[in-house]
C-alpha cells in the first residue's frame, strides 16, 4: 500500500468509525455506562466518588457526565446519591459488557493473560465494527469449543 493509499484508507476510517459513533455514545460516555453498570451490579447504586475512583477523575467530572447523561435518558441521577440506570443507559452497558467479554475471550484465545487482555481490551473495544465482532465471535466460539482446530493452527 502507497502512503497516498494509506492515507485515504485512514481518513475512510475515521469518517466511517464518526458515523458509527454518533449513532452510538461517545468512547467516554461508553466508559461511564461501563462503570456505572458494575458499580450497580456489585454496590447497587453508582456513587460519584466511586465512579471517579474507578475512572480517575475529579468529582466534579463524573457530576457534570452524570448531569449530561441525565438528560439524554442513559441515567438517573440524584446529587448526593450518586446515580442508576434508565433502562436505555442499562441496555448500552449490558452491550457494552458482552463486548467488552468477546474482545477479552479473544485475546485470551491468543494466549494473552487475563490482566493484559482485560488493558488491552479498553483501548479497542470502543472502535470495532459490529461485522467485526461477529467474525470474533464466531473464531470465539470455534476456538473454544474445538481446542485441537486451535491448537492446529500453528502446524
Amino acid at each position: 500500500m502507497t502512503d497516498a493509499n494509506r492515507l485515504d484508507a485512514l481518513r475512510s476510517a475515521h469518517l466511517a468509525d464518526g458515523q458509527r459513533r454518533s449513532a452510538r455514545h461517545s468512547v467516554r460516555v461508553e466508559d461511564y455506562l461501563e462503570v456505572l453498570h458494575e458499580l450497580e451490579l456489585v454496590e447497587g447504586r453508582a456513587k460519584s466518588a466511586r465512579i471517579a475512583e474507578h475512572l480517575s477523575v475529579a468529582r466534579p467530572t463524573v457530576t457534570k457526565m452524570l448531569k449530561r447523561m441525565a438528560e439524554d435518558g442513559l441515567v438517573e441521577y440524584e446529587r448526593y446519591r450518586g446515580a442508576q440506570l434508565t433502562e436505555a443507559g442499562r441496555k448500552a452497558a449490558v452491550g457494552l459488557r458482552e463486548r467488552h467479554g468477546l474482545i477479552v475471550r479473544f485475546l485470551q484465545v491468543l494466549g494473552v493473560d487475563e490482566e493484559t487482555a482485560h488493558t488491552d481490551t479498553e483501548g479497542i473495544e470502543h472502535h470495532l465494527h459490529e461485522t467485526t465482532l461477529a467474525a470474533l465471535r464466531d473464531l470465539v466460539e470455534k476456538a473454544e469449543s474445538d481446542p485441537d482446530w486451535w491448537a492446529q493452527r500453528s502446524q
